[in-house]
């Protein structure tokens, strides 16, 4: 039986298998949203990942076939004492051209769901959970602020715990500060970095509050280095890299969140506390685009600001968008169950 509060009536218990290729900020998403299905139903969830030898991974999806797969890979079919899972998520270019098969490989018992925009195939799939900035359209969309993530206020103080005394004593307000880096759309340049270093610090300072600070993979050495160099001398924690991830420690812990423009991974992330967020700016490459639809989104939604260097505190209603999708996706399931 589900949970009181959880949709449609699926039959449960519920075989997931979440599918990427393995990076952690694409994982995340399809393991998001498995997970805020389990929350509303039984089910079991395998974690599958798939890559494709380098020499084919360039090709259109369309070219693409199982053989292709490089040894490292996870099966992407059941084993023989096991079926086809009722529930397939996966995200990411190199999942497409499995997804797009399943439903047909599996006799039509797997219900397909793709998260982020495809741009191919759309049709294949039977639910594509895609952040409302890209703009998708069509009776299998469901458009959603962000992308599904795997913060939720549990997870939060689960992954506080090791980091409690550390950061538990430091004086408010705590500021979490997540920095992004290069990318297609924005550049963060060692000067850049060092001017947001300073209006960092001195918002801290004029608080008399804390830092905790995380960069990401894709900062530049040199973005770090500037950034470190000024702001070390506050009181709290600059994460290296080494040790145990703080980053559910630091939206734990935060009075505020100030989070680059480049991800729009980690601003929904943010948003989804519940506490204020604030935008800092990067160096455009090109159009700010679907960064800037993403922003002006939440800003209406009442959960981020444009760091104008004060931290004055505000609430909003925490956003729950991962579970939405969940929410919808066990209705759509449950209505194909119903009309077979």
């Amino acid at each position: 039986m589900l949970d009181r509060a959880a949709p449609g009536d699926v039959s449960a218990p519920l075989s997931i298998w979440v599918v990427s290729d393995g990076r952690v900020g694409m994982e995340n998403q399809a393991l998001g949203l498995a997970e805020a299905v389990q929350r509303l139903a039984p089910a079991g969830i395998s974690v599958r990942r798939i890559r494709w030898r380098p020499v084919f991974d360039k090709l259109p999806s369309a070219l693409k076939a199982s053989w292709m797969l490089d040894l490292s890979s996870d099966s992407t079919e059941p084993a023989a004492d096991e079926a086809w899972p009722d529930l397939w998520i996966a995200t990411g270019r190199a999942t497409l051209p499995m997804s797009a098969r399943i439903r047909a490989a599996s006799g039509g018992r797997t219900f397909v769901v793709q998260t982020q925009d495809p741009r191919w195939r759309s049709v294949a799939y039977d639910l594509i959970v895609a952040p409302a900035h890209d703009r998708v359209e069509g009776p299998n969309v469901l458009s959603i602020t962000g992308s599904p993530h795997r913060v939720t206020p549990e997870r939060l103080a689960e992954g506080s715990a090791a980091f409690a005394q550390q950061l538990g004593a430091l004086p408010h307000p705590r500021i979490a500060v997540l920095i992004g880096g290069r990318s297609k759309a924005f550049d963060l340049t060692d000067a850049h970095a060092a001017d947001l270093a300073a209006r960092v610090a001195g918002a801290v300072e004029g608080a008399g509050g804390s830092l905790m600070l995380t960069f990401s993979r894709r900062t530049p050495e040199a973005a770090k280095a500037a950034m470190t160099a000024r702001l070390a001398h506050l009181p709290g924690l600059i994460w290296d890299g080494a040790g145990a991830n703080p980053y559910f420690a630091f939206l734990h812990f935060a009075d505020h969140v100030l989070v680059t423009e480049d991800s729009a991974n980690m601003a929904a992330e943010a948003a989804s506390t519940g506490k204020p967020v604030h935008i800092l700016p990067m160096v455009p490459l090109k159009p700010a685009g679907k960064f800037a639809r993403l922003h002006a989104d939440l800003e209406a939604r009442g959960a981020a600001r444009r760091f104008d260097g004060r931290l004055e505190p505000w609430t909003y209603e925490p956003l729950d968008e991962t579970a939405r999708a969940a929410r919808s996706l066990l209705d759509r399931l449950a209505a194909r169950q119903r009309s077979r």
